[in-house]
């Protein structure tokens, strides 16, 4: 019989010990880019991600290629673009694309009235300078709301810097406010060599993806049959790279994408990673609302013995949610539903959170939002991913992740702070009924998650929220 993690005690730093206890690698052959750890930097939050940015941009020489779900038309997103042509004026051999959501760029923020979205700053930008800095809208499925980019890395010269973050005010604390998510800086010429290839072969030069900062763009029906083949075509890319062996001093990156619940690289690595857990499996998600592939494959590892800790937001850390003293959408209900499948789920496993094997941390801190997501197995794989882990990027969204196999432990210093900065403003929940339930709620809330459950669509809204 397999011993178990020691019960809990007291404080985060506690499970943090118990998450990154020595053991043995797992026996896996090597299959990624080769990097030194020393160039691989773990960035503190959101400001400084966004100060890292605009050095990098600043400082390019050759190319500068970025992905990303939306670059936003306020401060932050105009200071982006701005360093962007800054730096082009400067070097003008220098290579600029960006690619973003199609149907993302021309919609304002929901539930904020109509807007033409961040296109209108595309175009007049285009205008304003004159110059072709080409940004790309992709086109993943015929509607938002069944598909989007959600592809994340920003590619400058010779450095990845990956994180889950859009480009906007709060995604870079640009006016106090912030979204937490995970940031990283790597520096690889193979690994921004095989992301730039990506980007540039299979996005750049489809007949699907067009650009949105051009005077006049498309619709969206004038393109239905170039995305069908677009989707297609996405479910069999890869990215590519020569696979090495590892060599001391070294962790390996594998680039892995996926898109569909089928053939899906991503979600493939995702499950595998999970089955291979024997002590310790660590989780981060914005919502929780699992796949079944991922909720069964968890369930296993707690009834396995693994130590499970899942960090997650509280709902009042969601971006969608809204404060009872302000008018309530129907948008708001989301967070609500979300801390539903929780508190079922803990519920489910309270004796697993009674023994300390299963801790659930509920992040939460001021007006500010949680959107920290990816995985750290055995202190051996750390995946880094914009994948939200919930069935809309199981199934419907175009996503990537960076999967770094360490078994020489040379990166755990940097996830042991990141694990602290992260849980920080997190507390750990003792039982299932510290969740609130329905009742609870406020009025308006309350009386639409009881006609969403009268008409049994809450399953349904899951699949695609």
């Amino acid at each position: 019989m397999k011993s178990r993690p020691p019960p809990y005690s007291i404080g985060l730093l506690s499970v943090w010990q118990r998450l990154s206890g020595q053991m043995p690698p797992l026996p896996v052959d090597p299959c990624g880019i080769p990097v030194m750890a020393s160039r691989v930097d773990t960035l503190s939050g959101p400001s400084a991600f966004g100060k890292a940015l605009l050095e990098g941009i600043a400082a390019a020489r050759r190319r500068i290629f970025i992905s990303a779900l939306y670059l936003e038309n306020d401060e932050a997103g105009r200071e982006i673009l701005d360093a962007i042509h800054a730096a082009k004026d400067a070097r003008p051999e220098l290579e600029t694309v960006l690619f973003v959501d199609w149907h993302r760029a021309q919609r304002g923020l929901i539930g904020k009235g109509h807007s033409q979205g961040n296109i209108a700053l595309y175009k007049a930008k285009a205008r304003e300078t004159g110059r072709e800095i080409p940004i790309y809208g992709v086109p993943v499925q015929k509607s938002e709301l069944m598909g989007v980019l959600h592809l994340k890395g920003m590619v400058i010269d010779d450095d990845v810097f990956y994180s889950g973050a859009s480009i906007n005010n709060v995604y870079l604390q640009w006016k106090g406010n912030y979204r937490l998510d995970r940031y990283h800086r790597i520096h690889s010429p193979k690994l921004a060599d095989s992301m730039t290839r990506l980007m540039s072969d299979v996005l750049r030069g489809n007949p699907a993806v067009c650009p949105v900062d051009a005077p006049k763009t498309p619709a969206t029906v004038e393109l239905r049959g170039k995305i069908t083949g677009f989707r297609r075509l996405l479910g069999a890319a890869r990215y590519q790279f020569k696979r090495e062996g590892l060599t001391p001093g070294h962790v390996y990156i594998t680039p892995l994408l996926g898109i569909g619940a089928r053939r899906n690289e991503l979600n493939a690595a995702i499950v595998r990673l999970i089955r291979q857990a024997e002590r310790r499996l660590l989780l981060f998600t914005p919502y929780f609302n699992l796949p079944g592939p991922i909720l069964r494959e968890v369930a296993r590892k707690i009834r396995a013995g693994c130590h499970v800790v899942i960090v997650i937001g509280d709902k009042s850390a969601n971006d969608f949610y809204i404060p009872p003293d302000q008018p309530f959408k129907a948008i708001g209900a989301i967070p609500y539903l979300y801390e539903a499948n929780l508190r079922r789920f803990c519920e489910t496993h309270q004796s697993a959170m009674d023994r300390g094997q299963l801790d659930v941390l509920l992040w939460r801190h001021d007006a500010n939002t949680f959107h920290v997501k990816g995985l750290l197995v055995d202190e051996n794989y750390l995946l880094l991913t914009g994948h939200n882990l919930n069935p809309r990027a199981w199934r419907l969204d175009l996503e990537n992740g960076l999967l770094i196999h360490d078994p020489q432990k040379l990166l755990a210093a940097q996830n042991q702070a990141e694990f602290r900065r992260i849980t920080e403003h997190a507390k750990r929940l003792s039982r299932y009924n510290e969740i609130e339930t329905v009742d609870a709620y406020p009025p308006p809330v309350q009386r639409l998650i009881r006609r969403i459950a009268r008409v049994r669509i809450d399953r349904l809204l899951n699949q695609i929220l």
